[in-house]
């Protein structure tokens, strides 16, 4: 039976959870686990907020840099004929890009939070799996357990029962070793000397 959402979302408060799909860790805990529809849903909606935010951080970079070549390209015109023309052009391409810098900002300051609560999800599904997993092995430890105990019992009383069967046979071949004298092995059939329990090859054979 599954432990409730509502125990391992309290265990979960204040840690501080590892990005899964980043976690190596995880992908070894999860081979060969088959994931739930589910968890595969949220798996690839973490991976696709991480790349977005990989994307926005590259993008923003290039768009500084460009900002950058602009304020320059500013200075370089402004003693030009016709620099101030230019000058408005690139402020107008400047002005394009603050504001798309503060989209880009905006939106990566909402990723993490974002990133988390999937995260966060992933880990409960993840425990889930987990816990059902554990406790199906613990199922199964627990009857092999048994079995061996009981086969550990059943051995036991066999070997009993062969050393008493041997101890029989002691006690019949010396008496009738007394009697018959070695011929006794033929008499009976015996394929091995009881005292000795060396291997007496069957008559006939070589």
């Amino acid at each position: 039976m599954a432990k409730s959402d509502d125990a391992f979302r309290s265990a979960l408060q204040g840690k501080k959870i590892p990005i899964i799909s980043l976690d190596n860790k995880w992908y070894k805990l999860m081979a060969g686990i088959e994931h739930t529809p589910q968890m595969q849903e949220l798996e690839d909606q973490l991976k696709s907020l991480l790349k977005r935010q990989g994307k926005l951080n590259t993008d923003l970079k290039a768009m500084s840099k460009q900002k950058a070549g602009l304020m320059e390209d500013i200075v370089s015109v402004m003693d030009e004929e016709g620099g101030k023309k230019k000058q408005e052009e690139y402020s107008a391409q400047i002005s394009r890009l603050n504001e798309q810098i503060d989209q880009y900002q905006d939106e990566l300051m909402d990723l993490p939070r974002e990133i988390n609560a999937v995260n966060f999800e992933l880990m409960l599904q993840t425990m889930d799996i987990c816990y059902d997993m554990m406790a199906e092995n613990t199922e199964r430890i627990n009857e092999i357990a048994a079995w061996i105990a009981n086969i550990r019992i059943e051995l036991k009383k066999n070997i009993v029962r062969k050393q008493e069967c041997e101890l029989k046979n002691q006690q019949v071949y010396s008496y009738m070793h007394d009697i018959f004298g070695a011929e006794v092995i033929d008499l009976f059939d015996m394929q091995y000397n009881p005292e000795t329990e060396h291997v007496v090859k069957p008559q006939g054979q070589s």
